[in-house]
């Protein structure tokens, strides 16, 4: 189980080779997910947050007004954090969130797998 983020300029698209679009993936990060992964997971369920809805098994896609509501979750996500790589990967994952919070039209993609 992890989640890898990508940052994308647009709304994703996966371009064919018939495609007249231009990609949008900005950058993208494979190296916490599992630590991630493990985090988010273990949120509780509730209604008032964002990061709780991300899916370990499946794509989420958080666009910029998502991804500003959901820094607010980060210091808790900070506190439930048992180890280095954990802290690391919420680092790396606020870092994808202000991003997306500051570039108009953008979306994050959690890819859970």
């Amino acid at each position: 189980m992890g989640i890898d983020l990508q940052l994308h300029a647009d709304r994703p698209h996966w371009p064919s080779r018939r495609s007249k679009r231009k990609p949008t993936l900005i950058r993208q990060s494979y190296q916490h997910g599992e630590a991630l992964a493990q985090l988010i997971a273990k949120l509780p369920v509730n209604n008032s947050g964002k990061l709780w809805t991300v899916d370990p098994y499946n794509d989420t896609v958080f666009n910029e007004q998502v991804a500003e509501a959901a820094l607010r979750e980060i210091p808790d996500l900070l506190d439930r954090c048992a180890d280095d790589a954990q802290v690391e990967a919420v680092q790396d994952l606020t870092a994808y969130l202000k991003d997306c919070a500051t570039t108009p039209g953008s979306y994050l993609i959690f890819i859970g797998d």
